[in-house]
């Protein structure tokens, strides 16, 4: 995932940028609003946290300008201020979503991917083998027989097959399962890997368990 931080304070960007990059995100930083909105014009990226106090033109202008040139890219505001008038300015103009500083990064880092998978187009079925998912009916089937799933597996199923054959991460699964202020552990992941093993072993289908890096799917020869 490609994110834009516009943050003026370097101490702070940096911190971000190191937490950001650890949950696989590619992040590039700018430190004003005029730079933001000169890369906004040339970069494509998945989803812009944006300070609202900038050096040069500020946050608000940078959603102003962004919106209108037809841009739709998901944008989470940053701001110091705690007065509602800012938070409703801001989305007014066409910001996604805000936080006040201070903020828990776990809160920001699940915020940037809700806001990333709510911006992404969803193909309405994903397949592999003899398996298939209707991602707009939530309904699994072997060969038409349906397979019955809670909420959690198929979350977990329809991730795997939405990478194919990339391996991915617990943590991984659990950022892009969960909404922002849930929790799961580690564990957790294991239980489900373990019950849709079950559920889909006369699928044609695996789930390979690739030790200290995660889990991927894998096609029955």
């Amino acid at each position: 995932m490609h994110v834009l931080l516009v943050e003026d304070d370097a101490v702070l960007a940096d911190g971000l940028t190191r937490l950001l990059q650890g949950h696989a995100m590619v992040v590039d930083v700018v430190k004003s609003g005029t730079q933001a909105d000169q890369v906004l014009q040339r970069t494509e990226v998945a989803v812009v946290v944006l300070d609202i106090g900038l050096p040069g033109i500020d946050g608000f202008e940078v959603v102003r300008r962004l919106r209108a040139r037809g841009s739709a890219v998901p944008v989470l505001l940053l701001t110091a201020r705690d007065a509602i008038e800012d938070r409703v300015r801001g989305l007014e103009l066409g910001a996604d979503d805000y936080l006040v500083k201070p903020f828990a990064t776990a809160e920001l880092v699940a915020r940037i991917k809700a806001l990333a998978r709510r911006n992404t187009p969803k193909p309405s079925s994903l397949s592999l083998g003899r398996l298939t998912l209707d991602t707009s009916s939530k309904r699994a089937n072997v060969d038409g027989r349906p397979v019955e799933l809670s909420v959690r597996e198929w979350a977990v199923l329809e991730y795997l097959l939405q990478h194919g054959a990339r391996v991915v991460s617990k943590q991984q699964i659990i950022d892009a399962i969960l909404p922002w202020g849930e929790d799961v552990s580690l564990n957790a992941v294991e239980v489900y890997i373990s019950r849709l093993r079950i559920k889909i072993a006369d699928a044609g289908i695996s789930i390979r368990t690739i030790r200290g890096f995660g889990y991927m799917l894998e096609q029955d020869v």
